[in-house]
């Protein structure tokens, strides 16, 4: 069970009162802190005395402050323009989803719901909320002379690994915190669904089950994938910067990931691709079976 300095924080907002039962029950028993709202305007009442939140669970249909107005409110405060919603709603319909999407719900969880999915959403958005807030510690304690960094070569094989190199490649970019949370997604996508060749629909299942950093830490010590690397290269050009990350792995049908759709809305993860073109590079492109990917950035 964690320890409190380390439990996450939730704030569920619902005007069922069973709903908002059955889910702190849920988050509660898993060791979560959750506080909850009976609509959006007590949500943000909540909200502006307590601004401490890992992830805001949201009902979409409710009275005096419905949940995409709540979730307008928020992406307009630049406190809460990070913190992760989760749309909760029994309408599944595209033109809802996409709604919400437009508007910065990146989780949605459809009722009647799954205990284990979700556990695998919430789970899914306080790792991003967390490390976000990570990188963007780590990033403010390095050294601007990574900025002077023009050409490089890089080769890695673990998690961890692609976590140090997204520190140092961010910091020789004009904004570091910008850069690191797309370029962590791409680099972490080589190693796992790259040179591990684990599919989405397996990841999806793991994450379900809470087995999904046993078997990758189980793959990178198998025979099979144990002397597989990621190569990155950085190259400072005329006007932008491009990075080239090839992985050893088979390759992927790229092409439905580069647009976080709405069929993948209700899913646990896939969301790296397209957060990476829409929030930390100017343009992302997959090449040839998709084990390499080239991003830039342009520079003012």
């Amino acid at each position: 069970m964690p320890t409190p300095s380390e439990r996450a924080r939730i704030l569920i907002v619902d005007d069922e009162p069973f709903n908002l039962e059955i889910l702190s029950e849920h988050l509660l028993d898993e060791g979560y802190d959750v506080l909850t709202a009976e609509d959006g305007e007590a949500a943000w009442n909540v909200l502006s005395h307590d601004k401490a939140f890992d992830a805001i669970l949201l009902d979409r249909m409710m009275p005096r402050m419905d949940g995409m107005a709540l979730l307008a409110r928020l992406k307009q405060q630049t406190e809460f323009e990070h913190v992760p919603v989760i749309m909760q709603t029994a309408v599944g319909a595209a033109e809802n989803v996409r709604e919400g999407l437009a508007a910065g719900a990146y989780y949605y969880l459809i009722k009647p719901f799954q205990r284990d999915m979700l556990l695998a959403i919430v789970a899914a958005a306080v790792s991003f909320h967390r490390e976000k807030k990570q990188l963007e510690a780590q990033l403010s304690d390095q050294a601007s002379t990574y900025r002077l960094l023009q050409n490089g070569e890089f080769h890695f094989q673990t998690l961890d690994e692609a976590r140090q190199l997204t520190l140092l490649l961010s910091n020789a970019c004009p904004n570091p915190q910008k850069v690191a949370l797309g370029l962590s997604e791409l680099l972490v996508n080589a190693v796992e669904h790259g040179n591990l060749g684990i599919s989405y629909s397996e990841k999806t299942r793991l994450l379900q089950q809470g087995r999904w950093h046993d078997e990758v830490a189980s793959r990178l010590a198998h025979p099979d994938y144990r002397q597989r690397r990621v190569c990155v290269r950085f190259t400072r050009k005329d006007g932008h910067l491009e990075f080239t990350i090839a992985d050893e792995g088979a390759g992927f049908d790229w092409k439905p990931f580069l647009e976080f759709s709405p069929e993948r809305a209700f899913d646990p993860h896939g969301r790296g691709i397209s957060m990476a073109r829409m929030l930390s590079f100017d343009m992302v492109e997959y090449q040839g079976k998709g084990n390499e990917v080239v991003a830039h950035i342009r520079l003012a």
